[in-house]
């Protein structure tokens, strides 16, 4: 299982906490369906999302 830390502005973190209390999720929940897209996309995850991905295509192709 790989670790990852992902640096998230704390006003961020404080609306997608306040967000999984009010939808009754978990804030891992409430990510993922913001993810998903049943949630308005904030510019700020989409842009974290394509970062994350396009890093681990690179990882992915340099351990090939």
């Amino acid at each position: 299982m790989s670790l990852m830390i992902l640096e998230v502005d704390t006003q961020l973190y404080r609306l997608l906490q306040s967000a999984a209390a009010r939808n009754h999720v978990s804030l891992e929940e409430e990510c993922r369906r913001r993810l998903e897209g049943t949630e308005q996309r904030s510019p700020y995850l989409q842009a974290l999302v394509a970062e994350l991905r396009a890093e681990d295509e690179q990882r992915r192709a340099g351990s090939q």
